[in-house]
């Protein structure tokens, strides 16, 4: 038997569609019901569906009113307040092209990628750095007069043209930006029961940055499709005040990658949780002992999923189908996935392959912006290829066995060790230098700077605190005479990481 898979086929979405549209139709439905409420010690900003819903509306007003025209790029630099939702969701309403990215990114960091989107606007909230371009700057604060503004009218059209695009690394160090149609959201239906167990009665809660697709899908846009509420812990709540929040508030899922997990089980042994009926982990690899401590704490299991910014998730285990023992789960039902060889072809039962997905999922991305041949790269045939080994087992289930390139895992966030050596290069004295990842303890890892020059961990600290997101930068450094490399001059990071000194090194975290 081969690794292939598939099951019956969604029917496609309506000929005239818009993802915004299709989103809050549930709410539309139940204008009274809260959609979502911002949750912190005090008390909760909460919004009804019909309140969302003039507001992402009047959003679009706003935006067209500011003189952007359908299928025009806009760039947003906004935090997790309810301000994201509002500006993403309208400007996909009005027909432009919301771009979200990182609060986290520095004025250098942001111009790059914006001199490659070249957005006709930027949305973004005080305090946040702005990109050195000539786009239009809205004000944030201008989303708050929008549940007031005039409603826009739906841009409805084919469900395969291009809805929204999100950043991710790509193979060669770059940020990508992953264009993705309006059938997206039409395609997240297959993650309600294959990986949630979401209805409408749910009160989720995500523990992330709006920007990424992980919270973007599973913490705002699915539980208001299927007219759930939506909580979002406020900014500045830290992992330890979310067992409370969960409680107080009624979660009956949680959603988070395993580094908050982890966080919390480091200062509660034991989690009061009387409505929480089970987590959701993505993100990175979750561990058994880390599964089976928050078990033991809550009483509630974790379903863990795999996937990727270019179809979100596909792979997963549920409630109504657990995954076995050391496997991530089952391809999702609709879902048609292979292991393939080198040459393309399905790999038996049981041996590692690269994971592929057909190119009829309706998830799967329109392709990256501005970057055709690494575009096509991706594919063979009639498969997009993730990068990622795993095997199939004779049921069908998924072990996952790594990635196929050597990204690093920064609390979840892929990044490619490419950028951050770009970065670190600038340094005066870094010398060559090399972005790995370093294990340690157990289940945690971090990312490491190995570097050949004169400059000091101090100098190299400072550096990368101006220049890189938090997220990005290393927490730990160490002096190399020379890098090794082989006979082709390719670094070789997994010796890097072999050899990297059993002393502590410098560790600024």
């Amino acid at each position: 038997m081969k690794s292939e898979t598939s099951s019956p086929a969604l029917r496609p979405p309506p000929a005239a569609f818009n993802m915004a549209a299709h989103i809050l139709a549930a709410g539309a439905r139940s204008p009274d019901k809260l959609a979502m409420q911002i949750v912190g010690p005090g008390d909760a900003q909460s919004w009804s569906y019909a309140r969302l819903i003039a507001a992402v509306r009047g959003a679009g007003s706003i935006f067209l009113q500011a003189g952007l025209v359908s299928g025009d790029r806009v760039l947003l630099r906004l935090g997790n307040g309810p301000e994201f939702p509002v500006a993403f969701l309208g400007a996909i309403a009005a027909g432009l092209v919301p771009v979200p990215s990182s609060a986290q990114l520095t004025a250098p960091e942001i111009t790059k990628l914006a001199r490659d989107l070249d957005p006709a606007a930027v949305i973004a909230s005080d305090g946040v750095a702005l990109p050195d371009h000539r786009a239009k700057v809205i004000d944030a604060q201008a989303l708050n007069h929008a549940p007031d503004a005039p409603p826009c009218d739906y841009a409805m059209g084919d469900a395969n043209r291009l809805a929204y695009m999100i950043f991710t690394s790509g193979t060669g160090g770059q940020a990508r930006a992953v264009m993705h149609a309006h059938r997206a959201i039409w395609a997240r239906q297959m993650m309600y029961q294959g990986w949630y167990g979401l209805g409408e009665t749910d009160r989720l809660m995500h523990a992330g940055a709006f920007n990424w697709t992980y919270t973007l899908g599973t913490g705002l846009m699915d539980p208001w499709t299927v007219g759930a509420t939506a909580l979002i812990p406020a900014e500045g709540v830290a992992p330890r005040s979310l067992p409370q929040l969960m409680k107080r508030f009624d979660a009956t899922i949680f959603a988070a990658a395993p580094g908050i997990y982890r966080q919390i089980l480091k200062l509660h042994d034991h989690l009061d949780l009387p409505h929480l009926r089970h987590g959701l982990s993505a993100g990175e690899a979750m561990p058994d002992a880390l599964r089976a401590a928050w078990n033991a704490a809550s009483g509630t299991q974790i379903y863990e999923a795999l996937g990727m910014s270019e179809c979100s998730t596909f792979i997963s285990g549920s409630p109504a189908r657990p995954a076995p023992p050391g496997t991530t789960g089952y391809a999702q039902n609709g879902r048609h996935i292979a292991v393939l060889d080198s040459d393309g072809q399905p790999v038996a039962r049981g041996v590692p392959g690269m994971l592929a997905i057909h190119q009829s999922d309706p998830g799967l991305y329109l392709g990256y912006w501005n970057a055709p041949e690494e575009s096509a790269a991706r594919r063979m045939g009639d498969w997009f290829l993730t990068g990622d080994t795993v095997s199939m087992a004779q049921d069908g289930a998924i072990t996952y066995l790594g990635r196929g390139y050597d990204m690093l895992n920064a609390g979840g966030f892929r990044v490619s060790p490419l950028e951050i050596e770009a970065v670190m290069a600038e340094c005066p004295g870094a010398g060559e230098v090399a972005a790995v990842e370093i294990a340690v303890k157990q289940d945690v890892s971090v990312i490491a700077l190995a570097y050949t020059g004169s400059a000091t961990p101090d100098q190299l600290i400072a550096h990368a605190q101006t220049s890189l997101a938090r997220y990005k930068q290393p927490r730990l450094y160490r002096h190399f005479e020379s890098l090794p490399r082989n006979r082709n001059a390719k670094l070789l990071r997994k010796e890097i990481r072999a050899s990297w000194s059993k002393e502590r090194p410098h560790d600024p975290a």
